[in-house]
């Protein structure tokens, strides 16, 4: 049978982890706003397979989306680069603008190997406004495989 004084201590135990899960897993920070950035986001044209080191070859998706529900963004730069850093493709001959929640893709194809294993996308944007920063990752599909990689912000706007 229980005793009054463990009777009581599991209120305090309750009300301990409330404040410790309120804390912790159920805060919620605010994200942090900005006016530009430049994205590194990993791409794999092929990955290796096996001891032999045999490719497989992958088609890239860039994915770039608007997370912010009230402003556009400017997307001034897309450009493709190879395991050695050597810029291989930039894909846009002027900025783009996304709207509120838009999004836009790039492909590198199946039959385009000139990436690597180690190459990369470097996106630039900007906003007038600060804004909630768009989320860019890139999806790699294959005959073996698929997984994805999420971009990663390496210069805020000046």
């Amino acid at each position: 049978m229980m005793t009054k004084k463990y009777l009581l201590c599991y209120p305090v135990l309750l009300i301990g982890l409330l404040l410790w899960a309120e804390g912790t897993a159920y805060s919620q920070e605010s994200p942090t706003l900005s006016k530009g950035q430049k994205i590194y986001v990993p791409a794999y044209s092929h990955i290796y397979t096996g001891n032999r080191q045999i490719p497989s070859f992958l088609t890239v998706t860039l994915s770039i989306r608007n997370t912010d529900i009230f402003h556009a963004i400017e997307i001034v730069s897309v450009d493709y680069h190879d395991t050695k850093g050597a810029l291989i493709k930039r894909y846009l001959p002027s900025p783009v603008f996304l709207k509120a929640l838009e999004s836009v893709r790039y492909v590198v194809d199946y039959d385009d190997k000139a990436g690597g294993s180690g190459a990369n996308f470097i996106v630039e944007w900007r906003s007038e406004s600060l804004v909630n920063p768009p989320i860019m990752e890139t999806i790699m599909i294959g005959s073996r495989s698929s997984f994805t990689s999420r971009g990663q912000a390496i210069r805020t706007a000046d």
